[in-house]
């Protein structure tokens, strides 16, 4: 994308400064900029590719990350400057989380009450539906000839099922981050922080949970404590509940790294990543759990 035009954001006028770039990211340049004179210690996000393709707001996407900071979860937002793709938040000191990070109970425990403070937080702006997004992002795939695994369709009936399972009792919306990658909580030995509200919207709460636990590729029992975490004292329809919100992570993200493996101009290999989450997800669709997962979850 060239060098960011940094010297436009009034944040920086008048100051000179030194930036990094920071990892990851597959869908903005994250950088790290500090001031000389120590004022300031920033992250920029500048947005990479047609967020139109990947459903994402990036007015929402600033509105809901101050309101995560708002809950005492996330950092602060300095400046928002659409015209420039970039939006500026304070930087968060602590260690980016690794999905070997998790096998550390304390941490998994930090990261289930930072879920629950965001969850507790001022409602987002927009929701996020997995069952809206996954037929817009089909949508998107086949008007554009994008590459689809043979057989993703065959699972329709399925995906169905799920929808409505889930749908008999279903869950007050909280506001959620919906892409809770190991990245996107940073830890700083007291607390965790959460990062990254691209995909943020009013959600079901164990769509979070969920998708943390099959991103981060949680064992059966990592994702029984981390449910544990969260809620206490969970019932049987609170786990089964979770477990069908990782399925719907797998089916519906997929298609994500789909479109990206076409649009993004990253090198990165998408087809791949999203080809793990398809295939997840049919291990879970043809597995002998599932029928009894559906009964668990509309037993409320």
């Amino acid at each position: 994308m060239g060098v960011p035009p940094l010297d436009r954001l009034a944040c920086l006028a008048g100051r000179s400064w030194r930036v990094s770039d920071l990892p990851g990211g597959l869908t903005n340049r994250n950088l790290h900029v500090t001031t000389d004179d120590g004022e300031l210690d920033l992250v920029v996000r500048w947005s990479q590719g047609d967020a139109s393709l990947l459903g994402i707001d990036r007015d929402a996407e600033a509105g809901n990350t101050a309101a995560a900071a708002a809950a005492g979860v996330g950092a602060e937002v300095v400046e928002y400057r659409p015209d420039l793709s970039m939006l500026v938040i304070t930087y968060l000191q602590g260690d980016a989380l690794s999905d070997a990070s998790f096998s550390d109970p304390a941490v998994l425990a930090r990261a289930a009450d930072a879920c629950r403070r965001l969850h507790a937080g001022p409602r987002f702006a927009g929701d996020f539906d997995m069952f809206a997004r996954q037929a817009a992002y089909l949508r998107t795939v086949r008007e554009n000839g994008y590459w689809l695994p043979e057989g993703y369709d065959d699972h329709a009936a399925a995906w169905g099922d799920v929808r409505r399972a889930l749908a008999v009792a279903p869950r007050p919306t909280v506001p959620c981050n919906n892409d809770l990658l190991a990245a996107n909580f940073i830890d700083d030995g007291r607390q965790v922080w959460l990062i990254d509200y691209e995909y943020s919207g009013n959600n079901d709460p164990c769509f979070e949970l969920g998708n943390t636990a099959t991103e981060c590729g949680f064992t059966p029992e990592q994702v029984e404590a981390y449910v544990a975490h969260y809620f206490g004292a969970p019932t049987r329809a609170d786990l089964a509940r979770v477990l069908l919100q990782m399925l719907c992570s797998e089916y519906g993200w997929s298609l994500w790294g789909f479109i990206q493996s076409a649009a993004s101009p990253i090198a990165y290999d998408f087809r791949g990543w999203g080809t793990d989450r398809y295939e997840k997800a049919v291990e879970t669709f043809r597995g002998p759990a599932f029928p009894r997962l559906l009964e668990d979850v509309a037993r409320g």
